[in-house]
């Protein structure tokens, strides 16, 4: 702790306890048990201390200290803002007895600036201009983020023209230390419209944003909005109630979800006949959220089951749970007990990783219906997509280079990498992207949105058919390999006609002179043999459960794929191409290998691609095989690749970029 508050702190860093009986604000943030955090605000759920309103706290504090330096903010005005700050957040505390009392008198402690300024009178006795400033408390924020309407500040129109006080250099001060407690990065996007609004109120002007505004800042994933979005929250929502945490819940469901989960909220609200002016999500984001690998994720297979239940609410296995009190609503989800163990289930199955355990995933959520689509990959969805985005981008920079034309589809864009790329080096040309994942293109909409990007996306499989309309450049980067090993045709998976139908529809799809950029896996010539010595019992024992679950080179015999075993020596030995599509498989690690141990990378040699596009009519314009150094890179740490005669090699290669035109 910094400033003059380290004399609230002992050499343990815990709060003095001498200080806490002239403190109740104090007391009452130091003893309590209750843990009151925004998860929107988390980096991971196993990192909460219980401490987090306290430091809060007392960094607005600290901040409080910086601003009256730089804006020399009299010591009236300092007093005003430090009984503010230390009061704010007093209703997050308080030990179970004190909240059960606070209950007990109607204060609506999850409101808490509404709560915190009625305990503050109670302390104090004071309903002044401190009490008024602890009741509007963060409502500025929540106005700009579209939550609650501009007409909530109008307490504050009692002193804006108070001739003793500085109403506006008190608010700006105020709201700079709420919000910069949180994030000096949301302040700094923010601190001119808190400027803009503080005005209107000092002019006693609480003229309300539109509700597309509203609209448009509580949802900012969204690209556009119906009229009918617009005139429900205008009619139904906006006028009667105020939002809490809404963003924090319901960031990640789309818009006509939402509207079903008000619609659900209101049929309840009305049943009730109970006065409500609060609609609180917050229940529904702590249940949303959990931790993988140290991070705060959401709970996809929580969320897959709301959205099933969205789209027919007589299903048994989830219900939306409404809880009114203290004209609140609280909003969250109830699972049924069969639910609850398949999503426990789920979760532990996908910190193992397991491929047995990735498919069992898939078959419990396939039974109740509650994957999207066939492609709908359930876990981690977002680490695979940045995963992607985080690869070796040095060939996938070189290919753009070939793109001609007005027109160019990345297809299977993925993380969006390629998009952004594309964007950059022309930002006159139409970029489009295409993938088979719903997710996948509901996920880039959503970055297309955040990050104001041009270029627009859809979904689209050129396995089944071409383009509605003629482009001038199509890349395949790194995708065809995965129509090969994903696509279930007449000859099940690993079908190279896949692969042909594929590029068959892209060549139809494009203009004349227009081309086709491929940046994909090649495979190895010739049947050659490699062994591969590993360093560490790990890498054998990945390697054995490698050959138990893949399913590609159907060309190759079953007794020509790997001639020997050797436990003791740490040694494989196999046909060249089973080798190299472990190789490239095992550099992933245990994290990927559920999903990589599905693929063959390598499913044309250089020549055979030679020959098709030939046989197809296209003009070659460039054609080479390498290996992305980053594979050898990583690999020589855990193995060694021999020949058989135990010389070591250089590995086979591992992509190929081919350009062709129509």
């Amino acid at each position: 702790m910094s400033s003059s508050f380290e004399n609230y702190f002992d050499n343990q860093g815990n709060v003095k306890e001498d200080l806490l009986q002239d403190n109740p604000w104090l007391r009452y943030l130091t003893e309590t048990d209750n843990v009151y955090v925004n998860a929107e605000r988390l980096e991971s759920i196993s990192s909460l201390t219980g401490k987090e309103t306290l430091m809060y706290v007392f960094k607005t504090l600290d901040l409080l200290e910086e601003v009256t330096k730089r804006d020399l903010l009299t010591s009236e005005e300092k007093d005003i803002i430090e009984k503010t700050l230390k009061w704010s957040e007093v209703a997050k505390g308080g030990t179970s007895c004190q909240r059960d009392i606070w209950k007990s008198k109607g204060y609506p402690l999850d409101i808490h600036n509404l709560a915190s300024a009625e305990i503050y009178k109670e302390n104090t006795g004071d309903s002044d201009i401190v009490y008024t400033l602890i009741k509007t408390h963060g409502i500025i924020g929540q106005c700009i983020r579209g939550e609650i309407s501009v007409s909530a500040n109008a307490p504050l129109l009692y002193y804006a023209n108070d001739d003793k006080i500085n109403l506006s250099k008190i608010l700006l001060a105020l709201n700079e230390c709420i919000i910069r407690g949180v994030s000096d990065d949301i302040w700094n996007n923010v601190n001119v419209s808190v400027k803009s609004l503080i005005s209107n109120i000092i002019s006693n002007e609480l003229k309300e944003f539109s509700s597309e505004y509203r609209l448009q800042r509580l949802c900012p994933k969204e690209i556009e909005f119906f009229d009918s979005d617009i005139d429900f929250f205008a009619n139904e929502i906006f006028p009667k109630y105020e939002l809490w945490y809404f963003e924090a819940a319901l960031s990640d469901f789309d818009m006509g979800q939402i509207r079903t989960i008000l619609q659900h909220t209101l049929d309840v609200i009305n049943a009730s006949k109970e006065n409500v002016r609060h609609l609180n999500f917050k229940p529904l984001s702590d249940n949303l959220y959990y931790d993988y690998e140290g991070k705060k994720h959401i709970n996809v297979y929580k969320k897959r089951i709301i959205e099933k239940y969205l789209l027919d609410s007589a299903i048994q296995n989830v219900d939306i749970h409404i809880k009114i009190e203290n004209e609140s609503a609280y909003i969250d989800f109830k699972f049924s007990p069969v639910c609850e163990k398949l999503i426990d289930f789920c979760v532990e199955a996908e910190r193992c990783g397991l491929l047995t355990f990735e498919k069992s995933i898939i078959v419990l959520y396939d039974m109740f219906g509650f994957r999207r689509d066939a492609f709908d990959r359930l876990n981690n969805e977002d680490k695979y997509l940045s995963t992607m985005n985080d690869v070796t981008a040095s060939t996938k920079d070189g290919i753009i280079d070939y793109v001609v034309g007005d027109t160019v589809v990345d297809v299977g864009s993925g993380g969006g990498i390629l998009l952004d790329k594309l964007e950059s080096k022309y930002p006159k040309k139409t970029v489009l992207g295409t993938d088979i994942s719903t997710n996948v293109i509901e996920t880039l909409n959503q970055k297309k949105q955040r990050e104001g990007h041009n270029w627009n996306v859809q979904v689209h499989n050129f396995v089944d058919t071409k383009l509605d309309s003629l482009v001038d450049s199509i890349i395949f980067s790194s995708i065809l390999h995965e129509i090969y090993s994903y696509t279930d045709g007449q000859n099940g998976r690993f079908d190279i006609e896949s692969v042909k139908s594929a590029l068959s529809n892209a060549f139809d799809s494009l203009n004349k002179g227009g081309r086709i950029i491929i940046r994909d896996g090649v495979k190895t010539v010739g049947n050659d043999i490699r062994k591969i010595r590993f360093n560490s019992p790990s890498g054998l024992d990945f390697f054995k459960n490698y050959i138990r679950d893949f399913g590609g080179l159907k060309d190759i015999p079953e007794d020509k794929k790997v001639l020997n075993i050797d436990d003791d020596s740490l040694t494989v030995v196999g046909d060249i191409n089973l080798i190299r599509e472990f190789l490239f498989t095992y550099t992933w690690g245990n994290e990927s290998y559920a999903h990589e141990v599905q693929e063959q990378f390598g499913y044309f040699t250089l020549d055979e691609y030679k020959e098709y596009f030939k046989n197809l009519g296209a003009t070659i314009i460039y054609a080479e095989e390498l290996l992305e150094p980053g594979y050898p890179d990583n690999l020589n740490k855990y193995l060694t690749l021999l020949d058989n005669n135990d010389n070591e090699v250089e590995y086979p290669n591992s992509n190929c970029i081919i350009i062709v035109e129509k």
